[in-house]
């Protein structure tokens, strides 16, 4: 029994959880919740009896609901027919009280539409009250804006466009808000940026106006800053010549007097023309209207592109800076169009400075200075290429005058102009190339004219002139009675003043380029030293070259190049005084003037030298020897007296030269005659020599010989001069007296009679001699003496041979 009951307790317990699974399934159904599949797949899932339990379970339960309910009905059901009952008394009361509302609601409208009427009026007008009111505040809020607008429409036509920027801001930042919701507001705001990008435009074609306007005037202005720069130096200069007129009156009175009255007057002429034209100084904003830039750059910045107009500005004056330095290409033929190039230059470099000052950050100084440094190198390298053109001094002079005030109306405005300065100095060089040239005609044209003979003077009033223009210093030829003569030609005082004509254009040049004295005077020296050296020596050495200057105008340039040599002195003083420096000063160079003039006086000597030979030699070739003549003439030849004729005429006009030039070419004349009668003898294609030929040629020696004894030129000591026909002299001897023996005894010996007798010449007129008797003498052989004459020249001639050879080895 116990065991049956233990074995029942596991299905009690089975049968009792099932039980609580299906009522809580019923639970489940009864609240209505979803999905119930979970809950009727436990109900099914168990044991294949399950589907019946649950089946009876859920009938019991019904029936319990049932009961219930019929219960709560039958508990109400009393109350519900009541109820009825009640609702049925109501309804004939409800039907006479909906009559009566339904009467009264008719009696209360009609006497409520008069009402209704006059209620709608009142709520209209105080609605249009209202809006009226509104409208008034709003109109308040709009008007000030409207005002704005107009105010702004107006400044914009009357083109006060920084004003109506100003207007724009007050607008969007003050009234515009306030009413921002409306319609029209949002239009203003709309056409606010399209009327800031119409002012930019509108001020922009203003700059591009003006930017137009300053490169048509840039000339104008230019033109006038450097008129009152010039007038400005002009000023200074006056001023400081008066003050040294002043410091220098005690020590040179009456020339200080001369120069101080004339200062004065300069100076009184330079106040009335500054009186006169101070009321006509214009300035660069007299010319040019500057206010589109002023106004531009307020409007850029106040629309906060500021950087963008410099920028732009900046750019564009880069592009005109560029047209302005880009010259004409016929610029270097006048000076009006260096002037025109300057005034441009100029002009622009004035408007930038202007800009620079009354603006703040439009133009800076680096900007500037980066500018002008850009246009300086161009300047420069347009200068040297364009005035290497020039071959006029004058219009290099004016150029350099141009370059000097533009440098100094620039250097006015704070640029720097040291590299113009220095340009300068460059085309300096150019300038006294141009004055060489110039000069270099003007010495030719001088000697052209020159009739090379001393300059006559029939009183005293034409020698003053004379001397006046040349310092000429003769006691001698002072003591003279007039009519006289001057011992230099008329070209030696006009030489004498272009030299200083020279130095006067070469100070010019000099003039206002801010050097000392002591440069000035360094720069005169030598630029004159190069018109002595090379322009007056070139002229001298062309002029004794050619062919149509004789023997006398020979020895006229070289009286002329004494006189210029010693006139040297007088130019070193001519200097010093025009550049107040002493020529004790250590640094000033010297005039090279004596070396120019000693060198063309030593070409002319060699010249006449030269054409005295040639006149020699001409003379020489129409001699006509019979060199088979029997005997002599008994006289001596007609072309050599004409030619010794000629040398002592010439020699007679040798007396002004200096005496050892006269000497030496009375010397070189004999020797080139001596020496050419000797070739003469020689020749090779003289075959034979008779000892008539001998005889003849010898006279003619003793013609030259006397010549030269005569002394045709004073200064010779004893018979220095025949001494040049020894040779001639010596050689003749021994073939007219025949003194072999007395030759060939004494060759080599200092005491010899013959000293000047070279064996090898004697040798070849022996052989010529000896040709001639053989052709001569067909008979010589029948004849004793003549065989033993022969036999005594071919022993000579053998003799010589010996010598020769001799000589030959021992060399």
């Amino acid at each position: 029994m116990a065991r049956k009951s233990k074995s029942n307790l596991p299905e009690l317990y089975l049968e009792e959880n099932k039980d609580q699974i299906y009522e809580n399934a019923l639970a489940e159904i009864q609240s209505f919740e979803l999905p119930l599949g979970t809950t009727l797949r436990s109900v099914y899932d168990d044991q294949p009896n399950a589907h019946q339990r649950f089946m009876e379970k859920l009938d019991a339960c019904i029936r319990n609901h049932d009961r219930e309910i019929e219960k709560m009905c039958n508990f109400h059901h009393q109350g519900f027919v009541d109820a009825i009952t009640e609702l049925l008394k109501v309804r004939a009361d409800a039907e006479k009280l909906k009559v009566q509302v339904t009467d009264t609601n008719r009696r209360l409208q009609d006497a409520g539409k008069e009402v209704i009427a006059q209620t709608e009026e009142i709520i209209r007008c105080r609605v249009q009250q209202r809006n009226i009111t509104t409208v008034v505040e709003k109109l308040q809020l709009c008007l000030p804006v409207l005002e704005m607008y107009s105010k702004l429409k107006e400044q914009m036509n009357v083109k006060r466009y920084y004003s109506a920027l100003k207007t724009m801001e007050q607008l969007e930042n003050l009234y515009l808000p306030r009413v921002s919701q409306y319609r029209f507001c949002q239009i203003m705001i709309e056409n606010l940026p399209k009327l800031r990008e119409e002012i930019k435009e509108i001020s922009m074609s203003d700059l591009k106006d003006f930017l137009e306007s300053i490169r048509k005037h840039s000339d104008r202005i230019g033109e006038t800053a450097m008129k009152q720069a010039q007038q400005q130096k002009t000023f200074s200069t006056t001023l400081q010549k008066q003050n040294n007129v002043n410091y220098g009156r005690n020590m040179h009175l009456g020339r200080s007097r001369i120069l101080e009255s004339k200062n004065e007057i300069t100076l009184k002429r330079t106040f009335e023309e500054d009186e006169e034209q101070e009321e006509e100084v214009l300035t660069a904003q007299d010319l040019v209207d500057f206010s589109p830039v002023y106004r531009c750059l307020h409007i850029y910045s106040v629309l906060g592109d500021g950087e963008i107009f410099e920028n732009y500005y900046r750019k564009q004056r880069r592009k005109q800076a560029r047209l302005v330095l880009q010259p004409q290409s016929s610029m270097h033929e006048t000076v009006e169009g260096y002037r025109r190039y300057f005034s441009q230059i100029v002009g622009f470099f004035v408007v930038e400075d202007h800009i620079l000052h009354v603006t703040q950050g439009l133009v800076t100084r680096t900007y500037t200075d980066e500018l002008w440094n850009m246009a300086l190198s161009k300047i420069i390298a347009v200068l040297r290429t364009h005035s290497s053109y020039c071959s006029d001094p004058d219009l290099v002079l004016e150029l350099k005058n141009l370059i000097v005030v533009f440098a100094d109306t620039l250097q006015g405005y704070g640029f720097p102009v040291n590299r113009l300065f220095d340009l300068l100095f460059e085309i300096r060089d150019q300038y006294n190339e141009t004055l060489l040239k110039k000069w270099s005609g003007l010495f030719r044209d001088i000697f052209e004219a020159d009739n090379y003979s001393p300059i006559p003077v029939a009183n005293e009033e034409e020698y003053k002139i004379v001397i006046s223009k040349f310092p000429f210093q003769d006691p001698e030829l002072d003591k003279q009675s007039f009519p006289k003569k001057l011992p230099m030609s008329q070209s030696v005082p006009q030489i004498y003043i272009q030299v200083k004509e020279f130095i006067y254009a070469s100070l010019k040049f000099s003039e206002s380029l801010h050097r000392s004295s002591t440069e000035i005077d360094d720069m005169l020296r030598k630029s004159t030293n190069l018109l002595l050296t090379r322009t007056l020596s070139s002229c001298l050495q062309n002029l004794i070259k050619k062919p149509h200057i004789g023997l006398t105008e020979l020895v006229q340039i070289i009286i002329n190049t004494t006189h210029l040599e010693q006139a040297c002195k007088y130019l070193e003083d001519f200097i010093s005084n025009i550049t107040n420096i002493s020529q004790v000063t250590v640094h000033t160079a010297r005039l090279y003037g004596l070396s120019t003039f000693k060198d063309a006086r030593h070409a002319a000597e060699g010249e006449i030298y030269t054409k005295l030979n040639q006149k020699i030699d001409e003379f020489i070739q129409i001699a006509d020897y019979d060199w088979t003549m029997s005997e002599s003439d008994g006289r001596a030849s007609g072309y050599l007296m004409d030619l010794i004729n000629f040398l002592r005429s010439t020699f007679q006009v040798f007396t002004h030269l200096p005496g050892k030039v006269a000497q030496t070419a009375c010397m070189s004349a004999c020797q080139h005659l001596s020496t050419s009668l000797m070739q003469m003898l020689l020749d090779s294609e003289l075959k034979q020599i008779s000892m008539g030929a001998i005889q003849q040629f010898n006279l003619d020696v003793i013609q030259c010989e006397l010549f030269a004894s005569s002394e045709p030129v004073p200064g010779f000591q004893g018979d220095t001069l025949q001494l040049a026909f020894i040779d001639l002299r010596q050689l003749l001897d021994l073939f007219m007296v025949w003194d072999w023996s007395t030759y060939l005894a004494d060759y080599g010996q200092a005491t010899s009679k013959y000293l000047r007798v070279n064996p090898s010449t004697a040798l070849t007129l022996l052989e010529k001699m000896k040709d001639s008797s053989k052709k001569n003498n067909i008979f010589a052989q029948f004849r004793k003496n003549d065989r033993d004459k022969q036999k005594l020249i071919e022993t000579v001639v053998k003799q010589l041979r010996s010598l020769v050879n001799g000589m030959s080895q021992h060399t």
